[in-house]
């Protein structure tokens, strides 16, 4: 009954402010962020979107056919989908259906048929119209709308944030993803469209061709993806632990030679990251590059890419220590995302730190497994750097509202530091390998991870997680040494904070186990030279 009543107010009132933290939203992020009522009573089950692609008048315009089960008894669904896009009409059961718009992106539709718990139904809803331009995709999302070299029209999709209603229909809500997908894709006959999944057949319709690609597994809204060029194929089979998998890469022709080279990393990747993650989790659907003309996603099994044939990030090293030109950047790290983003989903946005924390970890894991665990340390340590802390990691949640950027490397020096605390290299990849295993094709919360890693490393990290994921804090290790005695404590954190910390002493190593909420502590320690360990996402300040 609360819940319905808050809804009522937003509508009424359309912005609402709380006093507590100063924080204002729309009746848009509400319905775009919440599981709203028109929502929670229906479950996800299959999409099939069936959409021409005319990249002359840059329009596109078909139908996503939503199938779902009814959880508990409802007459109003949302349905998503973002302007300027229009909806034709919606249909089921052979009948059109009224809808209107609950806001800018959101439309409630009424169903006249019975609705009854444990039932499947289908909706199909046709739009049309000419979706948003991405400006400066991926980070604005929408399509990006180009041509190569030769004059041919070059084609993509991304819209992580922004959501896939940008570009079509769907239940645009991370909490609920389909457990499988038909993507068909009509282009002009000269170009090539590229989708998630498997392509399953192609047919001719005189000056176009559609592609029928058929998604296997669960997938996100903003993993699903259209990519249209003048492509050129190639693969290879790739023997992994769960068997063969197909890698297959489509690139533009003018770049044949280049790709067959700057792909060997592909296989090199897949090795590192099932060595420490478990098993690619996408079998079924296979593992492919696709090049498209902004930098690169994480679309589920069609991992896009854009960093021009080279090695760092467009050629830069983001840790500046080298060990970032040792690898090319979107391949690793898009791909690292295969785990953390499409296996394991956060979600609200506001725990997009679970995607991109863990992803910006792989990187360093990655170097781990090929390039020795100090080269690894190495990069990670020298990403701080980027870390901002301008605000918390974790965003505001039932909003879409994601956290401070610093979730990439702040992050992945959080679960470096939290690798020193177990002191088990096995171990701590037997976890990663775990939590792949038991989030399998789910999506989680931050809550879920933390207490999954605190039961799985036997330690309490709810202080440890308060601290790097709710502030802007990071722990500053006062001391006082005099070659005999040490005395130390922490400031700038939250309370219980009580982290233990690796020292040497004269090289020799030493742990402290410093008192929770700032307390001093003083113990006997011999030695001229003390040095923290950098592996240890701190400050020091010797007094």
């Amino acid at each position: 009954m609360r819940r319905k009543f808050f809804a009522i107010i937003l509508l009424l009132v359309g912005t609402v402010c709380f006093a507590q933290d100063d924080l204002e939203y729309t009746r848009d992020e509400y319905l775009r962020g919440s599981i709203t009522a028109e929502r929670e009573w229906w479950d996800l089950n299959y999409y099939h979107l069936d959409i021409e692609v005319k990249p002359d008048e840059k329009s596109i315009s078909g139908s996503n056919m939503i199938r779902y089960q009814v959880l508990e008894e409802n007459k109003v669904m949302q349905i998503d989908l973002q302007p300027p896009l229009k909806i034709e009409k919606i249909i089921q059961d052979g009948k059109a259906l009224s809808h209107r718009k609950a806001g800018t992106n959101a439309y409630h539709v009424l169903l006249e048929s019975p609705q009854k718990k444990g039932d499947f139904k289908e909706v199909i809803v046709h739009y049309s119209g000419k979706p948003r331009e991405a400006l400066n995709a991926p980070w604005d999302g929408g399509f990006s709308w180009t041509k190569d070299n030769n004059g041919n029209h070059f084609v993509a999709t991304s819209c992580q944030g922004l959501g896939a209603s940008a570009w079509w229909p769907n239940k645009d809500h991370m909490y609920d993803e389909v457990d499988s997908m038909a993507i068909s894709v009509t282009v002009p006959k000269n170009l090539i469209d590229v989708s998630n999944g498997r392509l399953r057949k192609v047919e001719e319709h005189g000056d176009t061709k559609t592609y029928h690609w058929f998604v296997d597994s669960p997938i996100n809204n903003y993993g699903v993806n259209v990519n249209i060029g003048d492509y050129v194929h190639f693969g290879e089979k790739y023997q992994g632990e769960k068997g063969e998998l197909d890698f297959d890469y489509y690139v533009l022709r003018d770049n044949l030679e280049k790709a067959k080279e700057q792909f060997k990393q592909a296989p090199m990747m897949m090795e590192a990251f099932e060595h420490w993650f478990g098993p690619y989790p996408f079998y079924e659907d296979s593992f492919k590059l696709v090049e498209v003309p902004y930098l690169g996603m994480e679309h589920q099994s069609s991992v896009t890419y854009g960093n021009g044939y080279q090695n760092g990030y467009l050629g830069v090293d983001l840790s500046g220590t080298g060990w970032g030109l040792k690898f090319d950047f979107i391949i690793i790290h898009e791909a690292g995302h295969e785990w953390f983003a499409n296996n394991i989903t956060y979600k609200d946005i506001a725990d997009m730190w679970v995607h991109e924390g863990f992803t910006a970890y792989s990187e360093n894991l990655y170097l781990d497994y090929h390039f020795g665990k100090e080269a690894a340390a190495d990069y990670v340590i020298g990403t701080r750097k980027n870390i901002r802390n301008d605000r918390p990691i974790i965003g505001r949640y039932n909003l879409n509202r994601r956290g401070s950027g610093d979730m990439y490397y702040k992050g992945a020096n959080i679960l470096h530091t939290l690798r020193q605390l177990i002191e088990d290299d096995e171990k701590w990849r037997h976890i990663l390998r775990k939590m792949n295993r038991v989030f399998y094709h789910q999506t989680v919360t931050t809550q879920q991870i933390e207490h999954f890693l605190s039961e799985e490393t036997e330690k309490d990290l709810s202080a440890f997680f308060n601290q790097y994921l709710r502030t802007t804090q990071i722990p500053v290790l006062e001391y006082e040494f005099d070659g005999k005695n040490l005395k130390y404590r922490y400031v700038e954190i939250v309370e219980d904070f009580d982290m233990p910390l690796r020292i040497f002493v004269d090289k020799k190593e030493k742990w402290l186990f410093p008192h929770k909420n700032s307390e001093w502590k003083t113990e006997s320690l011999i030695g001229e030279n003390l040095e923290i360990d950098r592996n240890f996402y701190i400050e020091a300040k010797r007094l």
